[in-house]
Order: structure tokens, then C-alpha cells, then sequence
């Protein structure tokens, strides 16, 4: 069979295929000084539920359990209709009597409110509790940048309820349910009027600023880097380890090129975790990566690789972040020919998950490497928003199944009909096959492994998503 019969065994653009996927490929663009919407009120008045409807996706974990988000969560969108775009924050439950770490989620909500645009302060329909109240005498100075979002307003019958909450003073009163989607509307067009859209301003991709996270266990020389990087001492320096509690930010130019750099607490094995204020620092590090564009993850070059490591770079690639494997300190090592290469042969044999990963050794404190190091992130932030063309994609995969077909065992058989890109950075593909469960990994890691190969993405992870085509879903 010649390439082109493989070919025309997978749909061609506009079949069903392509219109079944949740093709979400970023803009070429990146938003900045966006407006910073915050949902702030006690545990369980369903700002988690509201933050999903008004994202627009499962962001945030909902349970009737009080308490469940702690570390606040960001989301840039768009707000249905309005073609506005703002930053949107849920922050964990402000609570009157506070126990372990409670304290810290009470502070986190307090400084996201200090830095909001817009307060959408959070009560349940159903009652006023006295942590409604006493969160409402606290945010009485911020009542020109509030909202008062009376939330589980199901239906009519409910609306006389949410007057009780006029006492308080606060205007406008907006009455939603943000379980079954009632009045959301409304209260985007309030958002939208509220707001100062001014400073917005969109750049190109490939002119916006980098963001990397620096991620590690403790005492890799995280803050040495940074403070390389920046010019001065912008983290504190020490050999303690665990010196660096918080994310600190910094900015430089690369060749003319923007880079924000993200400088985190080291992250520890969990049985060393006894500390509440580092167990937050651990739990931001690991929340960081969300917002980075590239993870550059420093490992002890004397120490060599451990378990950690392994940890810290599977929160990286889960969240489909390119990283780059940094061998720290290299100036400790011995001075032997052929010694870099024998330490990254080893770091690749013995960590093969992440054998695509490109592989640098710095010396911060002397300033070797560095510029490798940069010119290695730029290339992959590239990559990491790189658009495949859905033609030359499916052209690609035709070659690949040529070159090695699929199983034709009874059990595991099955046919590539269609594949498309769903999203960048992460870099995300979706094949539409005849038989999703009959895919060994062994296949999946086949067509990863080519699209890095063949498509320019190499350096990168891949996320590929297998499911079932229209017209094989209806055969069964």
C-alpha cells in the first residue's frame, strides 16, 4: 500500500471527525494587565462552581466540603458575549475560626483582594452566617471595587430571600445560581461595566515575555540563578536550606527578549513537609507551573538524580510545560574530558520518561552556561506554541502508519481515521481511531515520538488523546 491509499483511509478536512474534537488552539497572542476579577466569601458558598461557569471549564475542584480550595487559582478568559477578557481568581474560604493552615489560606485571600480590580464577594441565598458578617465588615473599604454576588438563587421563589443581605450596604446586589446557570449573564455585564479596560494590550506570542519557573529541591541554587539572571540580588541567598519561602518574580531581557522568572520554594519529599508555612510554599511551587511557559528544573550535579527530581518534573509535564534538565554547580565537578556527556547519558538512562528533555550544566555562581541555558528556553517556548497545519498533520500520520501499521491481532486491531492539534503549550493531539482501548502504550509513545521528531516539536512533551470516531461510535 503507497502513501497516498494510507492517506485517503483517514478523513479528510470537514469530516466528523474534525468537528468532534475540542480544538482550543491558543491565539497569537497574549493578553496583558488584564483586569483581576477575585471571588472571595466563606467555605462553601460555591465560588468554585461560579469560577467554572465563568471560565468555562472544570478549573477548580467543587465539593460540598468546606474548605477544599486553598491556594487560589487563576484562569485568563473571556466573559460570554462581552468579548472582554479579565484574569479570574478563586480564592479559599475565609473563615472565623481557623486551625493548621487555615491562617495562611485566610492571608493568600486577603492579599488577592488588596490586589483585585473587582471584589466578587460571595453569600449563600440560604442564610448569613457570622463569617458573612464579619467578612463583610472587613471589606466594607473596598465597597467601590464590590460586588455582592448572592449565590443558590435556584429559582423565583428564592429571589425575596437575598434583601436580607441589603443591610450591609452594598451596591449592586446581584442574585445567581451558579449550579443551573441563572442570571450569569447579568452578572458578566455587571463585571464588564466595573471595570477599566484601558491598560489592556494584546502582543504577539513570539514578542511576549517568557515566563520560566525555577523549580528544585532545596539548596540547588534556585536564587543563585535568579540573581544571575537579573542582574542583582533579587531572592535571598543562603545555604540554609529552605531559605526561599515564596514565588519571587523578576525580569530581564534576553537578547532583546522579555523573560519573567519565577524563583520557588524548594519542594521536599512529603515526610520532611512538617512545617505549615512550607507545606504552602511546596503547594504554590507546585501551582507555579500553571503559569509558567518553560520549567527549568535545577538538579545537584554532585547529588545527581533523585526521586524528587523525578516528582518535581512530573508536575511540569502533567502540566504539559516544557522542561530543561539543569545539571547545578557543575563547577564542583571534576574537570574530565567527556564528563558532561557522561553525566547527561547517565541522567537520560536512568530517568527515560524524560529522555526527549534537553540537558544543560550551569555554574550560576560563576556564570557558565547561562547563555546556553536561555537560548535552549527561547527554542522551546517556540516550539511549545508552534501550529501544526491539520493537513500537513494527517499527511504526517499517514507516512507514520505506512512505516509501522497498527496490530492486526483480533484484540488489537484498530485504524487511525483522523488526527487534529487541540491546543498549545501544552502541545496537545487528538487521533480519532476505530478502537481507542485496543492502543498499546507502546503505539502512543510511537506517534508521540514521531510528532516531536517529524513536526519540530522535539524537546517538548506531548499530550495525545485517543478517542473513538463519530461513525465507530454508532456501529457499537
Amino acid at each position: 500500500m503507497n502513501k497516498k491509499e494510507v492517506a485517503r483511509k483517514i478523513s479528510p478536512p470537514g469530516s466528523g471527525a474534525e468537528r468532534q474534537a475540542d480544538i482550543d488552539i491558543s491565539p497569537a497572542v497574549r493578553y496583558e494587565n488584564l483586569p483581576l476579577v477575585v471571588l472571595a466569601g466563606r467555605p462553601n458558598v460555591g465560588k468554585s462552581t461560579l469560577f467554572n461557569r465563568l471560565v468555562g471549564k472544570r478549573r477548580a475542584i467543587t465539593d460540598p466540603t468546606p474548605g477544599v480550595t486553598r491556594d487560589p487559582i487563576e484562569e485568563e478568559c473571556e466573559l460570554w458575549g462581552t468579548g472582554r477578557r479579565v484574569l479570574m481568581a478563586d480564592t479559599g474560604g475565609f473563615r472565623l475560626e481557623r486551625e493548621g493552615l487555615d491562617e495562611l489560606v485566610v492571608a493568600r485571600t486577603l492579599a488577592y483582594i488588596e490586589r483585585a480590580s473587582l471584589i466578587l464577594f460571595m453569600v449563600d441565598v440560604t442564610e448569613i452566617t457570622p463569617e458573612d458578617e464579619e467578612f463583610a465588615a472587613f471589606l466594607r473599604p473596598y465597597a467601590k471595587k464590590l460586588v455582592l454576588v448572592v449565590n443558590k438563587a435556584d429559582s423565583p421563589e428564592r429571589d425575596a430571600l437575598v434583601w436580607a443581605h441589603a443591610r450591609w450596604g452594598f451596591d449592586p446586589i446581584l442574585f445567581v445560581s451558579a449550579e443551573h446557570n441563572r442570571n450569569i449573564d447579568e452578572l458578566e455585564d455587571a463585571i464588564v461595566a466595573r471595570l477599566d479596560f484601558s491598560r489592556v494590550r494584546e502582543v504577539e506570542i513570539d514578542k511576549a515575555d517568557i515566563r520560566i519557573a525555577i523549580m528544585g529541591k532545596p539548596n540547588t541554587g534556585k536564587s543563585t540563578l535568579l540573581n544571575a539572571l537579573v542582574g542583582h540580588e533579587r531572592s535571598i541567598v543562603s545555604s540554609e536550606p529552605g531559605t526561599t519561602r515564596d514565588v519571587v518574580e523578576g525580569r530581564f531581557l534576553y537578547k532583546g527578549r522579555g523573560i519573567t522568572v519565577l524563583d520557588t520554594a524548594g519542594i521536599r519529599r512529603k515526610k520532611k513537609v512538617t512545617d505549615n508555612v512550607e507545606y504552602y510554599s511546596v503547594t504554590r511551587s507546585i501551582a507555579v507551573v500553571s503559569r509558567a511557559d518553560v520549567v527549568i528544573l535545577l538538579i545537584d550535579a554532585e547529588e545527581g538524580l533523585s526521586e524528587q527530581d523525578k516528582k518535581i518534573a512530573a508536575f511540569a509535564v502533567e502540566a504539559g510545560r516544557p522542561v530543561v534538565l539543569v545539571l547545578s554547580k557543575w563547577d564542583k565537578m571534576p574537570n574530565m574530558k567527556n564528563a558532561f556527556e557522561a553525566a547527561r547519558d547517565r541522567l537520560r538512562f536512568f530517568f527515560g520518561q524524560m529522555a526527549y528533555a534537553p540537558v544543560i550544566a550551569i555554574s550560576a555562581k560563576g556564570g557558565q552556561g547561562i547563555d546556553k541555558l536561555m537560548s535552549t528556553v527561547v527554542s522551546l517556548y517556540g516550539k511549545a506554541n508552534k501550529v501544526i497545519e491539520t493537513s500537513r498533520l494527517n499527511q504526517a500520520v499517514a507516512a507514520w502508519v505506512e512505516e509501522s501499521p497498527p496490530p492486526a491481532g483480533p484484540r488489537t486491531r484498530f485504524k487511525l481515521r483522523y488526527a487534529v492539534q487541540a491546543s498549545v503549550n501544552p502541545q496537545r493531539f487528538i487521533f480519532f481511531v476505530t478502537r481507542p482501548e485496543a492502543v498499546a502504550e507502546s503505539y502512543r509513545s510511537f506517534l508521540k515520538n514521531k510528532i516531536r521528531l517529524e513536526l519540530g516539536l522535539d524537546g517538548i512533551p506531548v499530550q495525545l488523546e485517543l478517542r473513538a470516531s463519530r461513525k465507530d461510535r454508532l456501529r457499537s
